[in-house]
C-alpha cells in the first residue's frame, strides 16, 4: 500500500476496499459494482493482505452457493425444494395482487412470480414496487394440493445497501484530507485512477455525483461512446436507477392513472436516461411536457391532484460529430431528438457536462487503490440531499446580475452540489469556492450559450462574477468557447476572434504611437505570433498546441539553443524532447549546424536507461546537423528555451505539457503524428526578447 492507501485505511477503517477486487471476483456476472462491494465491505474491508484474500475466497463462494445465474435457475430451484430452503442474491420487483389483495414478488434471474410478500415489507422497502432491487432472499418451499396456493414462500427479504450511516463520522474524517487528497479519494472509489486524470477531468467526473445528493437537480452530458458516461448510474447507488431512452413512459416515471401508482420520481434519488441522443427518436408529446413542469416545478399532475418529487434527472447521450463541427454547423445539443431539441425544455438543464472532455476508458485508468465502499459513498450523498449549500459563495463572490432566474438557480444548484461532494460540512475557502463556482457557471453557461443559437428570443448575458474583496470582475468562458473562438460566436459579437487557440489569452501591447508610424506599409509583418511579454495560458484537455506553431518560428535563424527541463527521465518525455527537436530542423537551414544543449535532473532509480537514451538522441541528432549534448543539474528548476537570437520562451511545465493520451507512439494513433490533437495539461508559455532594439 501506498501513503494514501494507508490512511484512508486508517481513519475510514472498514468503510473501504481495494478496488479491484470487485473486478476480480465479478467474472461474467451481470451484477452492478455496489452489489459485489456490499459483499466485499462485509468481508475484505481491511488492508491486511492475507484477510482480504481469505475474504475474495469467502465472497467468491458466496456468490457462487447464492447469486442466480439465469441458465441455472432450474437447479436453485430443486435446491430449495430438496433443502427446504436456500438463500438467494437476486433482483426483486414487487406488485399488487389487487384480484387476491396480496403483494406478490418476482425474481428476475430466477424466474419464479406471484410469491407472496407481507405488508410490512412493503412499507420498509417501497421501492420494490417501482423498479427491481437487488435483494439477499430467504426463500422456502412448500408443496400443496390446493392450485391457488403458492408453494414459494418469503422467509426473510433484505434490499443489498448500507444498514446505517453515521454523519459525523464522514464529516469528521473528511476533515483530514486536503482537497487533493479528497478528490483523488472520491474518484478511487468511482473506480478510476486519479494519477492518470488531470483536475479538469476529475471535477467532470466529480459532477456527475451531484444527482445523488441535490435534490431536483438536471444534469446532461454528451460525448463520444466509451467515457463512462453512464458508468455511475448504473453501478455507483442503490438509490440511482439508469433507464435506457426506450424503456420512458409517463407511467413508469410519474404516476400510473389507472392504479393510482407513482412512478420513479417519487421512489429513486437519481433517475438516468441512457442512449438519450438520438435524432429518429420520437417521445411522446405528453411525456415532454410533463417532464418541463416537473424541471422547473419539482411537481406533475396527470389529473386532478399535482403530485410532487425530489428525484434529479441526468441524461446521458452519444454524440455523432465532434465538437467543432457542431459549434460551426449546428450546436451542442443537436444530437438529441426533435422533440427535446427545444428551448423550453433545454432551459431548465442546470449544467452541461462535457463528455467529449472524457477520457476512452481503457484498462490503464481503473484504479488498484484504495476507495469507499461505494455504497458508503451513496449513503453519505443521500444523506446530504438535505443541505442547500447555494448560498455559502455570497461572503465572497457576487454573481451578474444580467443573468436570469433559471441561469442563477443552475449556477447555485450546481455550485452546491460541488460543496456537498467536496466540502460536505459547509466550509470552504475562498480560493476553494471560486473553482467550484467557476465550474458552475460553465456548467450552465454552456446550456445557454446553446439556447442563443435555437431560440432567437433569448438575450445574451454575462457570465461573470464579482469578487467582492478587490471589486474585480471575473468573466467565464467555456473550454470550447476558448478552444473554437473562430465557431463559438455564430451571431453577433463585437469583440475579436483570434484564430490560435491561447491567443485571445494574450496581453495586447498598447501602441504608443499610430500603427502606420510603428509599422510603415513596406515593412512586413512580424514572422513571429507572439511579441515579447506575451503569457499564454492553457487549461487542463486543451487541443490546438504544438511545438512547431508556439516554438517553431522562434528557433529560425538561431545557431545555438538552451534547453531547461529537469524532467527529461521517462519514454515519453524523450519522445517530448525528440519532437522538439523536430522543430530545429524544420528551422535550419540544410546546410549549417545548430547546437542544442539540454539541461536535465538524473533519474537515480533508472539513470543507465536514462543515459542510453540520451547518448542514442546525441548520436541521431549528428545526421540531422544537430550538435545535441546534455548536462545533468541536481539543483535546476526553470523550464524554458532560449535562443541565441534573443528568444527566451519560458514554460512552467517545460516540454512536458500533453496528457497522457494512452498509446501515442501506436501507428494507429493520430496522437502520434499531431500533437493538436493532444490534450494538454494546465501550463503557461511566457516570451521574452532579451535583445530587444
Amino acid at each position: 500500500m501506498n501513503e494514501s492507501d494507508r490512511k484512508v485505511n486508517e481513519i475510514f477503517a472498514g468503510l473501504v476496499v481495494r478496488k479491484d477486487l470487485a473486478k476480480e471476483i465479478r467474472g461474467n456476472l451481470a451484477v452492478p459494482n455496489y452489489v459485489l462491494e456490499y459483499l466485499l465491505g462485509q468481508y475484505c474491508a481491511t488492508a491486511e493482505e492475507e484477510d482480504i484474500k481469505a475474504g475474495v475466497e469467502q465472497v467468491k463462494e458466496i456468490l457462487r452457493q447464492h447469486f442466480i445465474r439465469r441458465e441455472e435457475s432450474e437447479l436453485t430451484k430443486s435446491k430449495i425444494r430438496e433443502n427446504g430452503s436456500h438463500k438467494v442474491i437476486d433482483k426483486v420487483q414487487i406488485s399488487l395482487n389487487a384480484r387476491r389483495d396480496v403483494y406478490e414478488a418476482d425474481f428476475a434471474n430466477l424466474g419464479i412470480k406471484g410469491v407472496p410478500v407481507d405488508a410490512d415489507t412493503v412499507k420498509r422497502y417501497p421501492k420494490l414496487l417501482v423498479n427491481g432491487v437487488w435483494c439477499i432472499v430467504t426463500l422456502s418451499y412448500y408443496h400443496s394440493e390446493d392450485t391457488a396456493y403458492c408453494p414459494w414462500q418469503l422467509e426473510s427479504l433484505k434490499p443489498i445497501q448500507q444498514a446505517r450511516f453515521d454523519e459525523q463520522t464522514y464529516l469528521d474524517g473528511r476533515k483530514a484530507f486536503s482537497t487533493e487528497e479528497w478528490k483523488d479519494l472520491l474518484i478511487r472509489t468511482i473506480g478510476f485512477e486519479p494519477d492518470l486524470l488531470d483536475e479538469r477531468k476529475k471535477m467532470l467526473i466529480l459532477t456527475r455525483l451531484i444527482p445523488f445528493c441535490e435534490r431536483n437537480y438536471n444534469l446532461i452530458e454528451l460525448g463520444p461512446k466509451g467515457t463512462g458516461k453512464s458508468h455511475i448510474y448504473s453501478d455507483f447507488s442503490p438509490h440511482g436507477i439508469l433507464l435506457s431512452g426506450s424503456e420512458v413512459s409517463v407511467p413508469k416515471l410519474f404516476v400510473n392513472n389507472s392504479t393510482g401508482r407513482i412512478g420513479l420520481v417519487g421512489f429513486w434519488d437519481c433517475v438516468a436516461f441512457d442512449e438519450f441522443a438520438g435524432k429518429v427518436k420520437s417521445p411522446q408529446k405528453e411525456l415532454v411536457d410533463i417532464m418541463k413542469n416537473y424541471m422547473a416545478n419539482k411537481s406533475f399532475s396527470r389529473g386532478i391532484d399535482t403530485l410532487y418529487g425530489e428525484a434529479s434527472f441526468a441524461f446521458e447521450g452519444n454524440t455523432s460529430h465532434n465538437v467543432p463541427y457542431l459549434l460551426r454547423h449546428a450546436d451542442l445539443f443537436d444530437d438529441l431528438p426533435a422533440a427535446y431539441h427545444d428551448s423550453a425544455f433545454l432551459d431548465r438543464l442546470h449544467s452541461y457536462n462535457p463528455g467529449w472532455e472524457a477520457d476512452i476508458i481503457r484498462g490503464e485508468l481503473f484504479t488498484v487503490g484504495y476507495g469507499f465502499i461505494i455504497d458508503y459513498l451513496a449513503e453519505a450523498l443521500r444523506n446530504l440531499r438535505g443541505l442547500d449549500y447555494s448560498n455559502a459563495f455570497e461572503p465572497y463572490f457576487k454573481i451578474s446580475s444580467s443573468l436570469s432566474t433559471r441561469d442563477k438557480d443552475g449556477v447555485r444548484k450546481t455550485f452546491s452540489g460541488l460543496m456537498k461532494v467536496l466540502y460536505p460540512d459547509g466550509k470552504a475557502t475562498k480560493e476553494e469556492m471560486r473553482v467550484l463556482l467557476e465550474q458552475a457557471l460553465e456548467g450552465r453557461k454552456r446550456v445557454k450559450d446553446q439556447l442563443l443559437r435555437i431560440d432567437s428570443t433569448f438575450e445574451k448575458v454575462s457570465f461573470s462574477y464579482t469578487d467582492l474583496e478587490d471589486g474585480s470582475v471575473h468573466e467565464v468562458r467555456t473550454l470550447e468557447e476558448r478552444q473554437y473562438p473562430q465557431y463559438y460566436e455564430q451571431f453577433a459579437v463585437d469583440e475579436p476572434q483570434p484564430q490560435i487557440p491561447g491567443m485571445e489569452d494574450a496581453p495586447q501591447p498598447v501602441p504608443q504611437k499610430p500603427v502606420e508610424e510603428q509599422q510603415p506599409a513596406e515593412t512586413p509583418k512580424s514572422k513571429y505570433p507572439f511579441s515579447s511579454g506575451t503569457r499564454i495560458d492553457f487549461e487542463d484537455g486543451q487541443l490546438g498546441f504544438s511545438y512547431e506553431k508556439y516554438f517553431g518560428p522562434y528557433l529560425d535563424g538561431a545557431k545555438e539553443i538552451q534547453i531547461v527541463d529537469p524532467y527529461v527521465r521517462l519514454p515519453y518525455q524523450f519522445r517530448n524532447l525528440i519532437e522538439f527537436l523536430q522543430s530545429v530542423i524544420r528551422h535550419k537551414d540544410p546546410s549549417e549546424e545548430v547546437i542544442v544543449t539540454l539541461t536535465t535532473g538524473r533519474d537515480y532509480d533508472f539513470w543507465e536507461d536514462q543515459k542510453t537514451r540520451l547518448e542514442t538522441v546525441i548520436q541521431n541528432c549528428k545526421d540531422q546537423g544537430i550538435d545535441f549534448d546534455y548536462k545533468i543539474d541536481e539543483f535546476a528548476h526553470a523550464r524554458d528555451i532560449e535562443t541565441d537570437t534573443g528568444w527566451k520562451i519560458t514554460l512552467d511545465r517545460g516540454l512536458d505539457v500533453f496528457q497522457n493520451t494512452g498509446k501515442p507512439g501506436d501507428i494507429l494513433s493520430f496522437y502520434s503524428g499531431m500533437q493538436e490533437l493532444r490534450p494538454v495539461k494546465k501550463f503557461y508559455i511566457f516570451y521574452t526578447k532579451t535583445n530587444e532594439q
